[in-house]
């Protein structure tokens, strides 16, 4: 199925078309490549918001901690599907609701979501120690890595925050030190490397000789002369 980004007015084409009898969920949804739980999805929330719910957003949308746990508790209590609470509480995909009932029976906060655009957007703010980014990495993984409210809390940035947990992840503690201005010595490097800058060091010491005995041809020819 296709994962593009559909327009709010391509949507309620699609809408139009089941409501006005041209089809069934699934033969809509096959002819134009979707799948038929988003198409039911869509219906029930043009049904319950109009048009108004396929409207375009600057940015995400805000959802309150309070907002979060009365739609996940009324899934938990029986008493409405999760399509139907996205569909009934204009969530934007059914995706978003499922994370949250995961983190509720994690036993995990569900926060406020806030967005904050500059997040994302900002470049490193300042520097940091080694013990300010492990503080910042074990907030980020324990806190289900959220990487935009991490970066707001410490006052770093998305990519800053993103790339130390990716690192740690990989090398763990040895991962964020600071390595800038750092040269590391032959032992530090693979082989291939190694050879690389061994190959540089025999080119130097041969242009080093062939200066020199280009300085030596123009001693005797000045003491010759």
């Amino acid at each position: 199925m296709s994962r593009r980004k559909h327009t709010p007015e391509w949507i309620l084409a699609r809408i139009e078309e089941y409501l006005s009898g041209q089809g069934s969920y699934k033969s809509i949804a096959r002819a134009n490549g979707i799948n038929d739980w988003s198409l039911r999805q869509w219906v029930k929330k043009y049904q319950e918001h109009g048009a108004a719910a396929f409207a375009v957003q600057a940015g995400n949308a805000h959802y309150s901690r309070e907002f979060k746990l009365q739609c996940v508790e009324t899934v938990i209590r029986g008493e409405g599907s999760v399509n139907e609470v996205v569909a009934k509480n204009n969530i934007s995909v059914k995706s978003v609701l499922l994370s949250w009932i995961q983190l509720y029976n994690a036993n995990m906060e569900l926060k406020d979501y806030d967005p904050k655009r500059e997040v994302y957007m900002a470049e490193a703010k300042r520097k940091t120690t080694l013990e300010e980014r492990k503080e910042i990495v074990e907030y980020c993984i324990s806190h289900g890595r959220d990487y935009k409210n991490t970066a707001a809390r410490y006052d770093a940035s998305y990519s800053q925050v993103y790339t130390w947990v990716k690192k740690y992840a990989a090398d763990g503690e040895a991962g964020l030190a600071d390595r800038r201005g750092h040269h590391k010595t032959d032992e530090e490097v693979n082989e291939l490397e190694r050879l690389r800058r061994e190959n540089l060091r025999l080119k130097r010491n041969l242009e080093e000789k062939d200066k020199l005995v280009e300085l030596l041809k123009k001693v005797k020819e000045f003491e010759g002369g």
